[in-house]
């Protein structure tokens, strides 16, 4: 006699088959709280990073000054504390009025490349996206040149800055907004028109600039000064420029971040983002903007400063996830991080001579990539 088979006993999430969705997050929860209890320490312990680097640079230049002495100088010009003073004068004005502008200015650059690469490589899904890669680096390189090749710009001046600062910050936004427009067609910006319309106007702007390298160069202008400025150096003279930009890049980074459940849709794919209820194309284009004012932003101090906006947010997605809530700022302080010590060696390595920033950049930044790459292999998760 046949037995006939028990009912089916409802199966709890442990004893689902595996390779199923089911299966894979059953011991989520567990390991969530793990992971988050170790995640939540290192925003404060970058922050803290980023402030004793920021301390050591300030210490070091042509006039040594003792490391607590620089920490000491600069709690007392946070107004919060109060510590006797045992140091010269001068050794203060030295440290806020001649270096600490330019230290400010390094993080500020290695934040906003970071962040600015860590949103264009989510838009586009693609770890090797670089922040000059939308048409930015041509566009204020062609600006500066501008700048340069005209002597009566050269020597003008607004709000602190040089018009060639002007003009790159406004070649970069201006070469992103001619991209942005070239790859738009019926409210539309397909991600691969967009990369070929920034692979095209990066090529037109490239060449007019080098035109205007030639033909200047006859007249006897400078041109090893233009070459040092694409090669990379924080140029920060005043507080007054600092006013200026720190705004404009914390708003930035700030506004990145109410955009961060957007980039992680989007790394499921356009479709999946809409199905979501996302507005596809208008979200490409704020990330975009936030991203060209930063890298604009940066440019204008800083010249063309290589592999910050690639390294920093790679080393963040590898180490903390592709959450973009974490990701972003992250990758601000990884990417200021890395800038201020870069300029600590520009400047120390060679003195009283200085090397171009993205020299030091591109000679650390490219080899530590590599081997991230190298130790990622096909592993590499979105």
């Amino acid at each position: 006699m046949a037995h006939a088979e028990a009912p089916a006993k409802p199966s709890t999430a442990g004893e689902r088959l595996p390779g199923t969705v089911a299966a894979r997050g059953a011991h989520l929860p567990l390991h969530g709280v793990r992971f988050r209890s170790w995640r939540i320490g290192v925003l404060p312990a970058l922050g803290i990073a980023l402030a004793m680097v920021i301390v050591v640079a300030a210490a070091v230049g042509a006039v040594p000054i003792a490391p607590t002495t620089s920490a000491a100088v600069l709690l007392n010009a946070t107004h919060l504390f109060h510590i006797p003073r045992t140091w010269p004068v001068a050794d203060e004005v030295i440290l806020l009025q001649l270096r600490l502008p330019r230290v400010l200015g390094a993080a500020l650059v290695g934040a906003a490349l970071a962040v600015a690469g860590a949103l264009f490589q989510g838009l586009l899904r693609n770890p090797l996206a670089d922040p000059f890669l939308l048409g930015t680096s041509a566009g204020a390189a062609l600006g500066a040149s501008i700048g340069f090749a005209v002597p009566a710009l050269f020597a003008a001046d607004v709000l602190g800055f040089s018009v060639t600062a002007v003009l790159a910050l406004a070649g970069a936004l201006l070469a992103v907004g001619l991209v942005y427009t070239l790859a738009t067609r019926r409210g539309e910006t397909p991600v691969v028109t967009l990369l070929l319309a920034g692979v095209a106007v990066s090529a037109m702007l490239t060449a007019a600039q080098t035109l205007i390298v030639a033909l200047q160069e006859r007249a006897g202008w400078r041109v090893l000064d233009f070459y040092y400025w694409l090669a990379g150096a924080v140029n920060v003279q005043s507080w007054t420029q600092l006013e200026v930009l720190i705004p404009v890049v914390l708003v930035a980074i700030l506004a990145s971040l109410l955009l961060a459940p957007a980039l992680d849709a989007f790394a499921a794919g356009e479709e999946v983002a809409a199905y979501l209820g996302l507005h596809v194309e208008r979200t490409k284009l704020l990330i975009v903007g936030l991203a060209a004012l930063l890298v604009a932003t940066a440019v204008s101090i800083s010249g063309l400063v290589g592999f910050v906006g690639l390294v920093a947010p790679h080393l963040c997605r590898i180490a903390l996830g592709p959450r973009h809530r974490l990701l972003l700022p992250a990758s601000a302080l990884v990417g200021a991080i890395f800038v201020v010590l870069s300029d600590l060696v520009a400047r120390a390595i060679v003195a009283p001579s200085e090397l171009p920033l993205g020299v030091v950049t591109a000679l650390v930044g490219g080899p530590f990539f590599l081997l991230l790459l190298r130790r990622a292999g096909r592993g590499y998760s979105w």
